[in-house]
């Protein structure tokens, strides 16, 4: 089946076809049973089922997710099972969930049925979710498939709680049975096993969001890296990099140089119940990629001292594969049963919204992850039996702290409150394994990286060095973006709301629904606002909080701010209402919010004085002695907080508070605010429209005042101008004359799209006239108390659309009582003023001390002008400076001395010559200023024609990246040669494939290049024969990147790799080979009546049983195993056919083909050798040229071909501005209207651009 995407962003074919692998356990007909991330808790034991129309969520699961009662949302209507069976429902909870690996994964929102129900499975996902995330559902292949930003997701059965669950159905069906006699009876379902805290190291824990680039800590080991900001100042990230490589040895790239913390410092001991019987596990069997993992990770332990082998353990694991974002594996093993018998231990872990709090207002941030970090925590020696596990090699158990276990993160916690007792609170945050360093100011930042680095010796803990990051302004914490600014909000969490589809179906019966454009623009426009999210901010100490409520029918809100000139939300509060709740008056209500924000904000009532903002009478009905008696218990409550109340003044913070309350839906009716509307007794009204048409250009406008006047208005361009620049010149126009009428407050309504999201910020100016008339109308808008623009049909604009069609006509006969003013200009345009500067200049001083021997008043100057004085000289008034080329030059201020130099580079007698020349000329005509040279440099570097007709570096801008092949006939290097004289069969081009691991070569002659041409000679002559290839290596031409070639690689799962343009390097094997084909054909046609088709074979066979000197064996070797006889030794025997013997020619044949193995790794040996001495050479010679995002650039002419070839052609074109760099060179080049380049351009071939 096949199912193709409608949305262009999720747009890929979700097909499920022969390759797709079937579960054994398909033939049993087993459920779909999987695992889901939701509240920061990954849940187990989901059960999918197509059939159901609800989402359902069991309320043990309810509870071991800490949700609270206050969360549910009252509904009405039971469920009705398959048999008729009803259901009461506890109320329905709203969360995100994330199905899926990272970062193959989707975010969606889901409404959940809570029902109080025995039943093994922790929550039921129906037709709901699946349709969210527009999953294709197979049972059997026991998976479902949905698109995501990264491509297809496949989210599989675990098939054990699967079967597991299964079997606690049918025995709570059939009746409790007696346990065998082997091993204990173990209840069916084990939530506190099946609901864990979503673990550290998952992408959206901690990660910086600064650009960040990478330091190499040992020239001898380039592969020790370590990641640093990138934005940070030069002098601070030198002085940052040596104290890390001071440091380097608290950095651990391998498990073996892990040495763990002292005993003394830290270990963890397993509190187990003496009561509890030991359990051994039954052994699971794994497939062989898993199998070989675990062995792996053995392999890695093992001689780490990690683990060790144990014999007749009491306690027995089995060990669980989980799949890593890199694809690779992690072990983990499965405590479920050694949990049970331990102790919880109650070390209190901190609280995260004071550790956010801490973390966000800093302008330095360090994100530190430890190297394994429970591993370098030692198991008590006792203990250390009791966490043995199965392998293929044996039975082991661990010396170190092992992931998984109940109490290690409280450990961990326990061992990073010891060491940074003094440091946290002050310059680090620690929650588990996520440790932050932060610095309040630059100047302290290192100091402050110095401490913590001192600790980390001191305790031999070390470090990851791939996951930490120094020197970074921003990054997520805990799952939150911190930055100076505050809390922003984190793009993984609001891209649900941005993929969000919009609604096909009414919730309940309707005479008619249709989505129109207006209820899409609406629907943009609310994700838009709940996409750019306000920074939320720290509070100050001991400083006052200020608290804005809003009440509606069904839910109550407040947001508290910190108010210092400008209002900054601190958090935001909202609950909905039920029962009883939603019949209160709208004080009562009021209270109830009150109330709902002192409880969960205590921290924060605690600390600080809040003022509670609001028009409503709150502190006169809390303190009368006849107030009801919850208002009584409320101000009980609230008497412990230092609680003031004041008037409320403004309107912004009311206006969020607002918000949250009325986005609360619930089935009722539609929630009102409780406050009265903006008076709009001075409100003007403004509708604005534009018309560009082949007559002319023009404009209308229409403003109402708040009395009924009416003003209309109609504007003609002389200068050219489209249909949205009329858009903004009317919306100019329109706001200067109701400035100049003195309104206050203005709506405008225009028909125009593009103009109203322009100015709302939804839509982005990318042009720069449209950025010239955006800048001027928000300069304009900030007149007035209030602005509000709407976009409206153009029906309802007809008034100012006639006026603007008016103007815009030839009105040559046009009536002249209709008054049309004509602009000469582009609004935007503003009146230039010349102010006549007479300030000092370089020359004054100088001047007057020769003129009147005045020196100033700053000693060390004084001497300079006396110094300096001996070679300048006053003639008719003006400053001559003495020369060594001319007896006298004329001093010129910079301002006069720019205009000569200009003049002399490019004026009448201008030849662009280079900028020392030009500083030379320059003093030979006899002129002079202190900063001649540099003015020299950068005219030439910015003179346009100077850039374009440089000439072209041949020298390689990056380091050579070699490209190896792990195995024979895993990656191709593909490429077509021609044309070639037409031969026998109309054959003029050549299709070539070379293997990259053994070299082996293929050709076949053409007659035309189509992608139909080269997905036949990759079926016959490199799948048919070899196999089905990993990579394709190729340039952009449309026969690869293109149909129908392109949909047969990704059927058959073949990545392709393109080369940049311009660059065949990045595809040398390819090249190399077509060179020496090339010479081969050449040499062989001297022959009368040959054809280079004819002579092909022999070329291709020469080049095959010739040694290679990258793996110095031939291709037909590493290929077959044994070396091909060739015609020569059939005139000539040799050695090996003299001792030919056909008794032992098949063993012999037998002991190559054994042998092969060991010959091919010997190549890849020698491979690695060659290519590292060819790096070595070829890097010696490079210049580094790199481009960064926002930098002009412009092409090589020869390669682009965008310019005309020829001897005064130039040999660059552009400008263009770099989109995307990498470190290889590669660049995403866009053009001057934002529009992007096709495909990507390297380095070599782009040249820096001053403009």
């Amino acid at each position: 089946m096949e199912v193709a995407e409608p949305s262009s962003r999720l747009s890929e074919v979700i097909t499920y076809g022969p390759r797709d692998p079937v579960p054994a356990a398909s033939s049993n007909h087993e459920t779909l049973v999987i695992e889901v991330l939701t509240n920061n808790y990954i849940v187990k034991k989901v059960y999918v089922d197509p059939g159901s129309s609800v989402d359902v969520m069991y309320y043990r699961t309810f509870e071991s997710l800490k949700l609270t009662r206050e969360q549910l949302t009252p509904v009405r209507t039971p469920l009705v099972g398959f048999g008729g069976h009803v259901v009461h429902t506890e109320g329905m909870v709203n969360l995100t969930m994330t199905i899926g690996r990272h970062p193959r994964c989707r975010t969606v929102p889901v409404s959940f049925a809570v029902v109080k129900a025995d039943s093994p499975y922790n929550m039921l996902i129906g037709r709901p979710t699946l349709n969210a995330l527009r999953a294709v559902y197979s049972t059997y292949h026991l998976s479902f498939k949905f698109p995501t930003p990264a491509g297809v997701a496949e989210v599989s059965s675990d098939v054990g709680a699967a079967r597991e669950c299964y079997l606690a159905t049918i025995q709570a069906a059939v009746g409790p049975q007696p346990p065998p006699r082997s091993e204990e009876k173990r209840p069916a379902v084990l939530s506190i096993d099946c609901i864990d805290p979503h673990k550290a190291g998952e992408p959206s824990r901690l990660e910086p969001g600064d650009k960040v680039e990478q330091v190499v800590l040992d020239k001898a080991k380039p592969d020790q890296v370590v990641q640093v900001g990138a934005g940070l100042p030069s002098p601070l990230k030198e002085e940052m990099i040596s104290l890390i490589k001071d440091h380097r040895d608290i950095f651990a790239w391998s498990a073996d140089e892990v040495v763990g913390v002292p005993p003394e410092l830290m270990i963890h001991q397993l509190n187990v119940n003496p009561q509890a019987r030991p359990v051994r596990q039954k052994r699971r069997h794994f497939g062989p990629e898993r199998s070989k993992a675990i062995s792996d990770e053995v392999d890695k332990l093992l001689p780490a001292k990690m683990i060790h082998e144990v014999q007749y353990p009491t306690w027995l694991s089995n060990p669980v594969m989980v799949k890593k974002d890199t694809g690779g594996w992690r072990m983990c093993v499965d405590f479920t049963d050694l949990n049970k018998a331990c102790h919880k231990d109650c070390y209190p872990l901190p609280r995260i919204d004071a550790l956010v709090d801490s973390a966000m207002g800093y302008e330095v941030l360090c994100f530190l992850d430890a190297f394994k970090g429970y591993h370098q925590i030692g198991m008590n020696e006792e203990d250390q039996e009791k966490t043995a596990f199965y392998t293929d090699q044996g039975t082991y158990c661990y010396t170190t702290m092992p992931f998984g276990l109940k109490n290690a993160g409280a450990t961990y916690q326990r061992l990073i409150n010891r060491l940074f007792k003094n440091q946290i609170g002050c310059n680090v945050e620690a929650y588990v394994d996520d440790i932050l360093v932060k610095s309040q100011a630059t100047s302290a930042f290192l100091s402050d990286l110095r401490e913590v680095f001192g600790i980390l010796r001191d305790s031999r803990m070390k470090l990851n060095p791939k996951k930490c990051v120094f020197g970074v302004t921003s990054g997520k914490f805990l799952g939150y973006l911190v930055s100076r600014r505050g809390i922003e909000a984190n793009p993984d969490k609001v891209k649900a709301i941005q993929d969000m589809s919009p609604p096909r179906n009414v919730l309940k019966k309707a005479d008619q629904f249709a989505w129109t454009e207006e209820c899409q623009a609406a629907f943009d426009q609310l994700k838009q606002y709940l996409h750019h999210l306000p920074t939320l901010a720290s509070p100050r100490p001991e400083k006052k909080l200020y608290l804005y409520l809003s009440a509606a029918d069904e839910a109550v809100s407040a947001v508290l701010i910190r108010d210092e000139g400008t209002q900054v939300p601190v958090y935001y509060v909202s609950r909905a209402l039920g029962g009883p709740e939603t019949r209160y008056t709208q004080v009562e209500k009021l209270v109830l919010g009150l109330v709902h924000a002192a409880r969960r904000l205590k921290p924060y009532f605690l600390a600080h004085p809040i003022s509670v903002r609001t028009d409503q009478p709150i502190r006169q009905i809390l303190v009368r002695p006849e107030a009801s008696g919850r208002l009584t218990k409320w101000a009980v409550e609230l008497g412990e907080y230092d609680l003031s109340y004041e008037r409320r003044t403004a309107i912004k913070a009311q206006a969020l508070a607002d918000f949250l309350a009325e986005l609360t839906f619930t089935e009722g009716p539609e929630s009102t605010s409780a406050l009265a509307e903006v008076s709009t007794s001075s409100l003007w009204t403004l509708y604005v429209d534009g018309s560009s048409n082949r007559d002319g250009c023009g404009a209308g406008l229409l403003l109402e005042g708040p009395q009924g006047e009416v003003c209309s208005y109609a504007l003609r361009f002389d200068f050219p101008a489209t249909n949205n620049e009329a858009e903004y010149e009317a919306l100019i126009a329109g706001l200067q004359l109701a400035r100049k009428l003195g309104a206050q407050q203005i709506h405008v309504r225009s028909d125009s799209q593009l103009v109203v999201r322009q100015v709302l910020g939804e839509y982005e100016a990318k042009d720069e006239t449209m950025q010239r008339y955006l800048s001027k109308v928000h300069q304009l808008t900030a007149y007035f108390e209030s602005f509000e623009i709407q976009r409206i049909p153009r029906s309802q604009n007809k008034r100012a659309d006639a006026l603007s069609r008016l103007a815009s006509t030839s009105f040559s006969d046009l009536n002249k009582t209709v008054l049309v003013e004509v602009l000469s200009e582009p609004g935007y345009v503003e009146e230039e003023a010349c102010p006549v500067h007479s300030e000092d200049t370089w020359m004054t001083p100088f001047i007057l001390f020769l003129s009147q021997g005045t020196l100033p008043e700053d000693r060390a100057e004084a001497r300079r002008i006396q110094r300096k004085a001996a070679r300048y000289a006053l003639r008719n008034g003006e400053l001559y400076k003495r020369s060594y080329l001319d007896p006298w030059l004329r001093c010129v201020t910079p301002e006069a001395g720019r205009h000569v130099l200009h003049e002399i580079h490019e004026g009448l007698c201008g030849a662009h010559v280079g900028h020392r020349m030009l500083a030379k000329k320059t003093m030979l005509h006899g002129y002079f200023w202190p900063s001649l040279r540099q003015d020299s440099q950068d005219l030439v570097l910015g003179c346009p024609s100077c850039q374009v007709h440089a000439p072209e570096h041949h020298q390689p801008s990056n380091f050579m990246v070699p490209i190896t092949s792990p195995w024979p006939f895993e990656q191709w290097g593909t490429d077509i040669i021609g044309p070639f004289p037409k031969a026998v069969g109309g054959y003029t081009f050549l299709v070539t494939a070379v293997d990259y691991f053994t070299k082996w070569v293929e050709a076949e002659p053409l007659r035309t290049i189509s992608g139909l041409a080269i997905q036949k000679f990759f079926w016959k002559c490199i799948v048919c024969r070899f196999g089905i290839p990993q990579i394709i290596i190729s340039d952009n031409g449309r026969q690869f990147a293109e149909n129908p070639f392109k949909t047969w690689c990704e059927n058959l799962s073949i990545k392709q790799h393109f080369t940049s343009v311009g660059h065949p390097q990045a595809n040398g094997q390819a090249e190399n080979f077509n060179r020496t084909l090339l010479h081969g054909l050449k040499t062989r046609l001297h022959r009368v009546g040959s054809s280079w088709v004819e002579e092909l074979p022999s070329v291709l066979w020469s080049y095959r049983t010739t040694p290679r000197s990258a793996t110095q064996e031939t291709p037909f070797s590493l290929t077959y195993g044994a070396e091909a006889v060739i015609p020569a030794e059939i005139l000539t025997p040799s050695p090996r056919l003299a001792a030919y013997a056909a008794e032992v020619n098949d063993e012999k044949r037998q002991l190559d083909l054994d042998l092969v193995e060991e010959r091919r790794d010997l190549a890849s040996a020698r491979i690695t050798s060659y290519k590292n001495t060819l790096a070595h050479y070829y890097n010696a010679r490079v210049r580094h040229r790199r481009f960064r995002p926002g930098d002009l650039v412009l092409r090589k002419n020869s390669v682009s071909r965008a310019e005309p070839q020829g001897k005064l052609c130039p040999k660059w074109e552009g400008p263009y501005r770099v989109v995307e760099s990498d470190a290889k060179g590669y660049c995403k080049l866009s053009y001057r209207d934002g529009s992007l380049v096709p495909r990507s351009w390297h380095a070599e071939n782009l040249r820096l651009y001053y403009a």
